[in-house]
């Protein structure tokens, strides 16, 4: 049609989602995602005109990547501009055989996976945190940050189904400890350790055991829990929740009989948890301490010195047990096996917590629990699997809490009325 004014004719309008003569914008495939953003400063369409007229490259197909990632058991993926996507291999960063990445490959991948709030987040905060599924791959875990004025990514991958406590070779106590009827279960390691994997596999053997009404609540989402006998509901930080505390706020008016809290981060969230333990609710969660000790030692280190008497009294009568991880890389086979430091909250434990004019003595009282309460210290745990030939013996030493007393144990070294490791000979674990 002419311009009435007297000018050139005007092209038609173009498609919704493009500009003048662009290629209508392409659906994101392969992933639970939302359009981009109009105007975000950071992500924007990929598939935008070329100067000349010429369309751009296609989405970036990160889809390949994370294949190829899955393909060689790759447990997280590393993207940043200038390098090739590395992944991180039984513990190791690897970088895959593909080309460096660009800045517009990296908005590429924003474009196809961030959900709306998280786009919103990311151009004002310059990091977000949110969860991805890729149908015919699996389910990650992804933290989108902003270094060096460009885009970078975290992917954590995340297997469909949690496995079972004994696929992960946990020892078998924490089936015992999954079925408590009450109190406080902290799961804690360095980031990376198998801490979500762990509680994952906890709730699955409690909801193939029990009939209990189960609420979790996580930032993101990580393992979908499918109802066998238990009635599951799974909420996330930001998109069903404001976050943890105001979740937590209400609850206890949902009728639980177990609470999962992703992560412990503040005296808000930690002090409703204790609450919940208190009054008859089995509670999970996780810290990132080392150790049994380190664990009860942060605890205690959220409230000021006037509380102690207090939070420690709370603490001894609220907790059940504290499951400290670390991953050793295996000798016999590609993969790694978790170490497992096992603290069961006895008589003596609780006593132990309660009594301000001494240290904690957790070592020690674990020692003297292992067989009778199943608990076990990670030099017990790395001197077993050594035993079996599992690990080595440097990567024993590597992670024991004590190497020097590891290396006398092992070249036989021991008091004779010491008999913390007898069980090692047994094949307990």
């Amino acid at each position: 049609m002419a311009d009435p004014t007297g000018g050139p004719p005007k092209p038609p309008a173009p498609p919704t989602g493009g500009p003048p003569g662009a290629a209508p914008v392409p659906r994101p495939t392969g992933a639970t995602a939302a359009p981009a953003a109009a105007g975000a400063p950071q992500l924007r369409a990929t598939t935008a005109v070329a100067a000349g007229g010429a369309p751009a490259a296609p989405p970036y197909n990160y889809r390949a990547i994370l294949e190829q990632m899955v393909k060689l058991n790759g447990s997280d993926l590393h993207l940043k501009v200038g390098r090739p996507p590395t992944a991180r291999i039984d513990g190791e960063l690897r970088a895959l055989e593909l080309p460096p990445l660009k800045p517009e490959d990296l908005r590429s991948i924003g474009e196809q996976i961030i959900p709306p709030k998280q786009r919103k987040e990311f151009e004002v905060d310059k990091e977000a945190d949110f969860a991805v599924g890729v149908p015919g791959v699996g389910r990650f875990r992804v933290n989108m940050y902003q270094q060096r004025g460009s885009i970078a990514y975290a992917f954590r991958s995340i297997a469909f189904q949690a496995l079972t406590i004994a696929d992960l070779n946990l020892p078998k106590v924490c089936e015992e400890i999954a079925m408590k009827p009450r109190g406080l279960i902290l799961v804690t390691g360095i980031t990376g350790s198998g801490k979500s994997t762990a509680l994952a596999s906890m709730i699955q053997y409690v909801n193939e055991h029990r009939h209990a009404n189960i609420i979790t609540i996580e930032d993101p989402i990580e393992f979908l829990h499918r109802d066998i006998n238990c009635h599951i509901n799974q909420r996330e930080v930001g998109t069903d929740t404001g976050g943890f505390a105001q979740a937590l706020r209400r609850v206890l008016r949902q009728d639980p009989d177990i609470i999962l809290i992703g992560e412990i981060r503040d005296i808000e969230t930690l002090e409703i948890a204790l609450k919940a333990a208190d009054t008859g609710h089995l509670v999970f969660s996780t810290l990132h301490t080392q150790d049994a000790t380190q664990t009860i030692n942060r605890v205690l280190s959220f409230y000021p010195p006037h509380q102690q008497a207090d939070v420690r009294f709370s603490l001894s009568t609220a907790l059940q047990a504290v499951i400290s991880l670390r991953l050793v890389p295996r000798s016999d086979r590609p993969g790694r096996i978790p170490a497992c430091e096992v603290l069961i909250n006895t008589a003596a434990v609780r006593d132990n917590i309660r009594d301000m004019t001494k240290s904690l003595d957790i070592p020690d009282l674990i020692k003297e629990g292992t067989v009778q309460y199943g608990m076990q210290s990670f030099d017990q745990s790395l001197m077993n699997w050594y035993s079996q030939g599992v690990i080595s013996y440097e990567s024993a030493l590597f992670y024991a809490t004590s190497p020097s007393e590891f290396a006398l144990r092992v070249q036989g070294i021991a008091g004779t009325s010491d008999t913390t490791f007898d069980h090692v000979k047994q094949g307990a674990h």
